[in-house]
């Protein structure tokens, strides 16, 4: 029994680890599908790309954290395209996010120069905590925590100044605050550069985490990102947005424990994907089933 329990807890740590690094990804889908108020499918292709400049800088003997630096730039290039391509050239953000995310394809395979890249054996991020006699889950757990404890301090900073204000403020009524003289394209252009380079950054260190960078590593990813949002704001709330910034943390953690404890279960893993799905459609649905429930509990109520 005792093992059992040992095995279980590896699993939950494992799971913890997993989802602190994805949180910075799922902060990112946050700026853009609640903040601006756009589904930015951009994600799967920054995400990768963060991995692939990460990967490919550590290879050719660049320190781990200038590699992971150099991949948030990326990722913020890549924001900027769709940015540019959505404002300027007036192409709708969907479609905008999607012939971004195409076109990542092809760079982060000239980046890479093949399908992937290992990081066996090689220094990373974790390197650092490792030599101080943590074993790598509980380095990626101490990095984890202190990469997003770090970027909800700084994001509830920025979005309370001025233009971090005015980006809010764009998602919620963009009519406003044109009529306040607010350049609304600059504010959307910074939220996408903002939310890439945080989902470029995210790449980078779960491709330390895992050992190599792959190409296809930002499938699905978009979703992911949009269960861990619902998750976070349904169980742990949304009461102002510092508390909304943690709850998207904890629902990137929630998210993965799910998925290891399923897996554990015995779901095959072939089945993540359309599990992943239903979880987010039932979650995004909740305010319809209240609206037909509503009418029914008033009957109840009626006749008692």
């Amino acid at each position: 029994m005792k093992w059992v329990n040992l095995i279980m807890l590896d699993i939950i740590l494992g799971a913890i680890s997993l989802g602190l690094l994805w949180a910075v990804m799922t902060v990112g889908v946050f700026i853009t599908y609640r903040v601006l108020n756009i589904a930015d499918l951009t994600v799967e292709g920054s995400i990768a790309m963060g991995a692939a400049i990460a990967a490919k800088g550590i290879t050719v003997g660049l320190n781990p954290f200038i590699s992971t630096f150099i991949a948030l730039l990326g990722g913020m290039v890549a924001g900027l395209c769709t940015g540019l391509l959505h404002t300027r050239l007036k192409i709708p953000a969907l479609l905008s996010g999607i012939l971004t995310m195409i076109a990542l394809w092809s760079v982060n395979l000239r980046i890479m120069g093949k399908a992937n890249i290992s990081l066996l054996r090689m220094v990373t991020v974790y390197s650092p905590f490792e030599k101080l006699g943590l074993d790598k889950t509980n380095s990626i757990i101490l990095l984890g925590v202190l990469c997003t404890a770090g970027i909800i301090s700084s994001l509830y900073w920025f979005f309370g100044t001025e233009i971090g204000s005015a980006i809010r403020a764009t998602g919620n009524n963009p009519h406003m605050v044109r009529a306040q003289g607010i350049n609304t394209d600059t504010t959307i252009i910074l939220g996408l550069v903002l939310s890439n380079g945080l989902v470029a950054t995210s790449g980078a260190l779960i491709a330390q985490s895992q050992g190599y960078a792959d190409v296809q590593m930002g499938t699905g990813a978009i979703v992911i990102g949009l269960a861990s949002v619902i998750i976070g704001e349904v169980l742990f709330g949304k009461k102002n947005f510092y508390t909304r910034l943690i709850s998207l943390v904890l629902g990137a953690v929630t998210y993965r424990v799910i998925i290891a404890l399923v897996l554990k279960m015995g779901m095959p893993a072939n089945d993540l994907k359309l599990f992943t799905a239903v979880t987010v459609a039932v979650a995004l649905s909740l305010p319809v089933f209240k609206q037909y429930l509503a009418p029914i509990k008033k009957s109840v109520k009626g006749v008692e």
